[in-house]
């Protein structure tokens, strides 16, 4: 701090010497000594994180990086596997990028929390750029007005506390409707076994229109495809496509000075793909505000959004819509289909899940208000939320400044991978983390109504708002699957455990033979 001393003493005497005013004297030295301070500030700050270590990498090729040891197509096991040699938090290169993979929970909650204002902002490849339309969604969006904005519709709307009183009705309905498919195919074939994602698949599209748009809709004629869409054609469309291209890959990503060569096949297929999306939802909207001009109250999220979201454009109401019906769609069957599977394939877990119901509720349907009463039955959601996490890898950030993760200099530009999977196969953390034990969630160590635990749900700022939805869907559904029948894995099920892609998804739907229980 002596050269700012001499430095302001200087200029004190240059102004003295020219008969300057005391207060244009004071006014002068007042900002020189702030932006002195600044300067010297500043310059301690980046000598400080300049001592700290850089990242550790895990070795690759030039030009290419580590892009072929990620060739398996499910990054979140390579970085897991990298985590146990290299450690929970090392970097990696993908072609011209730099990714900072964090494989523990500590690491990734700073990253989530308290480093959350330098790496706030989401990173997306150019299929989830098109398929987003350029983060016009809540979950891909950056933390700005326009998110907080949406993020406080869809919480009033569809997935807060309040909302989900209003949509009570239809979640029970669905409910009933997939109880009853299983009795019937019990009752005509019962030693065969039955699709179980097909059956909870539809019933939860169901629900998704019906909270969306406000109408259970068996079809709709789409008017710039010049066909009828059916149900299946709709889900298709807005749910399956969507998913498998939101894991296009385009090599471009990774070297975006060669963005201008072509890559017609992977573009045009990506964009086909929103076109389908976009000018259905256009029809699925125009039919929703026929049914409101004529005074139906369709209690759904597109009434709201038409008639008080008067700042979001068309383009922007029609991705929020369609937003509410894919998550609706995927992430809760990911969870339900996993946690099925589990109970199936272990008969020991699962009576002692129906033996824990049947002292809560007796012959009496488990219903919603129950869910606080079955620990058991939340610690199952919970286990297969962390074996079974529907988003391995978080949505890549990048550090827009200068930050520090686990003690290492993060510089700007990098990106972040959270990677959920490979925080809760931590063995730091977890015992017998590749065992699905529900038993660990009883551990007076976890609180019963803590939906974060396994970060399933992310953290911070960025916490996913679907989460109560998700939980009560879930494990209301997995309790009275269980109530009702038995459950026993189908022929060749058990090994039946191999994934879509870099989701969760199971490859193969869950096929298991159900009997009704005698009670």
């Amino acid at each position: 701090m002596a050269i700012a001393s001499d430095t302001l003493s200087s200029i004190q005497q240059l102004l003295e010497s020219l008969h300057a005013p005391p207060y244009v004297a004071a006014a002068v030295l007042g900002g020189v000594s702030l932006l002195l301070s600044v300067f010297v500030i500043g310059g301690w700050r980046k000598r400080h994180r300049n001592l700290l270590p850089p990242v550790p990498a895990i070795p690759g090729l030039p030009v290419l990086g580590n892009l072929l040891q990620l060739k398996e197509k499910k990054p979140h096991k390579t970085f897991a596997r990298w985590a146990a040699k290299y450690g929970p938090v090392y970097s990696i290169r993908t072609g011209a990028s730099t990714v900072i993979v964090l494989n523990t929970a500590e690491v990734a909650k700073e990253a989530m929390v308290t480093r959350y204002s330098s790496i706030s902002s989401r990173k997306l490849s150019k299929a989830l750029t098109i398929l987003t339309s350029d983060k016009c969604m809540v979950a891909m969006s950056d933390y700005n007005d326009f998110h907080k904005m949406a993020k406080r519709y869809i919480l009033a709307n569809v997935l807060g506390a309040n909302a989900q009183k209003r949509h009570r009705q239809r979640r029970d309905t669905m409910i009933e409707n997939i109880s009853s498919h299983l009795f019937a195919h019990a009752k005509d074939s019962p030693s065969q076994s039955v699709n179980f994602r097909e059956i909870f698949e539809l019933e939860l599209f169901r629900l998704a229109l019906k909270e969306t748009l406000g109408s259970d809709i068996e079809s709709i004629y789409v008017s710039e495809l010049g066909t009828t869409a059916l149900r299946e054609d709709l889900f298709r469309i807005l749910v399956i496509d969507p998913m498998e291209g939101a894991i296009e890959v385009d090599w471009r990503d990774f070297f975006p000075y060669l963005r201008w060569i072509p890559n017609k096949g992977v573009e045009d297929k990506i964009r086909s793909m929103e076109y389908r999306r976009r000018v259905t939802m256009k029809s699925l909207i125009e039919e929703s505000k026929k049914r409101i001009a004529a005074g139906e109250e369709t209690n759904s999220y597109a009434e709201f959004l038409l008639s008080e979201a008067k700042t979001l454009t068309e383009d922007q109401i029609s991705m929020l819509l369609w937003e509410t019906i894919i998550e609706t769609s995927d992430t809760t069957l990911v969870v339900t289909e996993w946690a099925m599977y589990e109970l199936a394939k272990d008969p020991k877990r699962q009576d002692y899940l129906y033996q824990h119901i049947l002292s809560v509720c007796g012959s009496a349907k488990l219903k919603e208000e129950n869910l606080a009463q079955l620990p058991y039955l939340t610690a199952v959601f919970h286990e297969t939320l962390r074996k079974h996490s529907p988003v391995p890898i978080v949505p890549l950030r990048y550090a827009h400044e200068d930050t520090q993760l686990g003690g290492f200099f993060v510089p700007a530009g990098s990106e972040i991978a959270v990677n959920i999977y490979g925080c809760n196969m931590d063995k730091e953390h977890w015992e017998s983390p590749e065992e699905w034990k529900p038993e660990r969630f009883l551990d007076e160590k976890y609180d019963p109504m803590d939906l974060h635990k396994t970060m399933a749900f992310g953290g911070g700022k960025r916490v996913c708002a679907g989460a109560l939805k998700a939980s009560l869907v879930a494990c209301t559904t997995i309790g009275r699957l269980v109530q009702e029948f038995e459950w026993k894995l189908g022929g060749g099920e058990e090994d039946k455990v191999d994934t879509l892609g870099l989701t969760a998804r199971k490859l193969q739907p869950l096929h298991a033979i159900v009997k009704p229980r005698t009670n």
